[in-house]
């Protein structure tokens, strides 16, 4: 009996040192971080996350709702926790999905492959593309405690700005499917701006843009989206044929305006160079009797004899130059 008495006791001991001192023990990978709490409470820093830099991407009305405390962040290494606390570990590791994933069903979006958006022009068209992001551990207190399911809203938060900007989508100035400047309206009335043809010219201006649009994910969820690239745009089976053939329609007649610009152009040019080849020509003709006209003005202001020895002298070479002179006798009658 005496034996029993001493034997719980040590027994008692030896598996309370074993669970909560040996099993008490726990590592953070390299990629990992981890945070402890005590009695259910993570050990706090006295700051919250507006006082970071992150909480800049948020709107002035987000500020008070997603105002989360900084907690104390454990590296890699080896720990040891008291019976009473608990670790949450993280990855920290840049996760890439595709943007249809969802992390609640699978099957969705056929098989998380493709996501489905509506563009400006009614048109039903099909996304592919990626999405990386990672923990970040400047706010694992938001990505633990902030929210139950952070990947699912942030993949929720993501399609739908990706779905309100592709139905608002506008192309930069000078990249629009537009009318060439024909100096008048468009005579076929077949050029014109199609929505899904900018979005395919601007890809990458669409991927900046969603990058700015989910920069306070961060401050949102913990989750700290690096990079969205959207790298396919495709339409429906049944309107493809009809979309390429309105591109096809619209190259033509892109090809006809700039060969009667062309034309029009080389025309105008030739046109110009004629007119100064022709003025060129009259001034030539004029100069030399402008500068006669000036030297007989000389002549005759220099004295009263001036030109009519001009014109004698005149006469006289032409004279000289002539096989036959006819001179009348008297005013009137030539013989």
């Amino acid at each position: 009996m005496a034996e029993v008495l001493v034997g719980l006791p040590l027994g008692f001991l030896l598996w309370f040192f074993f669970r909560y001192g040996a099993l008490g023990l726990y590592t953070v990978g390299p990629n990992e971080r981890a945070v402890l709490t005590t009695f259910g409470r993570a050990q706090r820093l006295g700051a919250s996350t507006l006082e970071d830099p992150m909480a800049q991407n948020l709107r002035h009305d987000e500020r008070e709702r997603y105002a989360y405390p900084q907690v104390r962040v454990i590296g890699p290494g080896f720990y040891w926790r008291l019976p009473w606390q608990r670790v949450y570990k993280v990855s920290i590791a840049t996760i890439t999905v595709s943007i249809g994933y969802d992390p609640e069903d699978a099957s969705v979006n056929q098989g998380g492959r493709i996501l489905e958006a509506v563009t400006k022009d009614q048109l039903n068209t099909g996304l592919s593309g990626q999405i990386r992001f990672g923990v970040s551990e400047r706010n694992l207190y938001a990505y633990l405690f902030g929210v139950k399911n952070p990947m699912a809203h942030v993949m929720g938060y993501f399609v739908s700005v990706l779905r309100d900007r592709i139905a608002r989508f506008e192309a930069p100035a000078g990249t629009q499917a537009a009318p060439l400047d024909t100096g008048g309206e468009d005579p076929s009335g077949m050029v014109q701006g199609i929505s899904i043809n900018d979005l395919r010219k601007n890809l990458r201006d669409l991927n900046e843009r969603m990058d700015q649009d989910c920069a306070s994910t961060v401050a949102r969820y913990g989750i700290d989206l690096d990079a969205a690239l959207i790298t396919g745009i495709d339409p429906p089976a049944e309107v493809d044929s009809a979309l390429a053939a309105i591109n096809t329609a619209h190259n033509h007649v892109s090809s006809e305006i700039s060969l009667a610009q062309a034309a029009a152009d080389q025309k105008i040019v030739q046109s110009r160079r004629a007119v100064e080849i022709e003025t060129l020509n009259a001034q030539a003709e004029v100069q030399p009797l402008v500068m006669l006209a000036t030297q007989l003005r000389d002549l005759a202001g220099s004295g009263p004899g001036a030109l009519d020895a001009y014109v004698r002298n005149a006469k006289l070479g032409l004279y000289r130059r002539a096989r036959q002179v006819v001179l009348a006798s008297k005013p009137g009658v030539v013989r």
